[in-house]
């Protein structure tokens, strides 16, 4: 059986912030850490205090930081710079630490465009303006989706993502389109774990449905949209995926599709 090194000084340690912290970076990345020998540890943390957490990044040498809801704007005047991914759409989900200089990166950007691709260009219509919500919907407009609409009842956030991407703004949830994406908290294991984020009525007029919700992995909308027979993205599809991103920007090391799949399998179990 592979060992990796003992924890010791010379252990490297990557870690999470989130305001609700879930268990699969810490079983993805560990998981490969282990598979693979290397000398790092992950751990999921949450906090009050953003400034300080970033601060204890830089001053305790941690090498990468996983950056989730409600921290992945606020963190950006935190940082040294953005890479292209995560200035394009003013988000971070990834921080990357090198000899103290802190760089963003947006990995839920990629991870997306890299699952829509062989998706048919049809309109779409994307409940959410947060961080995550910036990702998808910029990744759709880039892939070429047309017509496109962003519900949010944040009429400031969702006018200003809808104009940055010649997309349409509505407060609620109406109407129909091609593609249903859920990037809010509708469905996530907690308080919202029963909500349905578009109505019956709207699952069944879509082609395709994605819900970036990645915990439970079948939502109350992925459910309805497989019941119906629509083809679904689902959130950990895209977790697995942006994790995957993350570890390599950590480590310099791309795993093996089989050591991947493990590590995804472990995480979700």
């Amino acid at each position: 059986m592979p060992m990796k090194p003992p924890i010791g000084p010379a252990t490297r340690l990557c870690m999470s912030l989130a305001a609700r912290p879930g268990t699969f970076g810490s079983r993805f990345h560990n998981h490969l850490y282990d598979a693979l020998e290397l000398d790092y540890v992950y751990k999921a943390f949450s906090t009050d205090d953003l400034a300080g957490a970033i601060t204890g990044i830089r001053a305790l040498g941690i090498r990468g930081c996983a950056v989730s809801m409600p921290f992945k704007e606020a963190v950006i005047p935190m940082l040294d710079g953005l890479r292209d991914s995560a200035a394009a759409i003013d988000s971070v989900n990834t921080i990357v630490n090198t000899d103290g200089e802190l760089l963003g990166y947006n990995t839920d950007y990629s991870a997306v465009r890299d699952l829509i691709a062989d998706l048919p260009r049809v309109p779409f219509l994307l409940r959410g303006s947060g961080g995550m919500g910036k990702a998808v919907a910029t990744a759709l407009v880039d892939a070429g989706f047309p017509d496109g609409t962003i519900v949010a009842r944040n009429e400031v956030a969702g006018r200003a993502l809808a104009d940055r991407l010649g997309c349409r703004w509505q407060a609620e949830a109406d109407g129909e389109a091609a593609l249903l994406v859920n990037v809010t908290p509708l469905g996530m294991t907690g308080a919202d774990q029963d909500a349905l984020a578009f109505a019956p009525e709207q699952i069944a007029a879509a082609q395709i449905v994605i819900d970036a919700v990645a915990k439970p992995v079948e939502t109350p909308l992925l459910r309805a949209a497989q019941a119906a027979g629509k083809t679904v993205v689902t959130g950990a599809e895209i977790a697995m995926l942006q994790a995957l991103e993350q570890f390599v920007l950590y480590t310099g090391v791309r795993p093996s599709d089989e050591q991947v799949a493990a590590a995804e399998a472990y995480a979700l179990s």
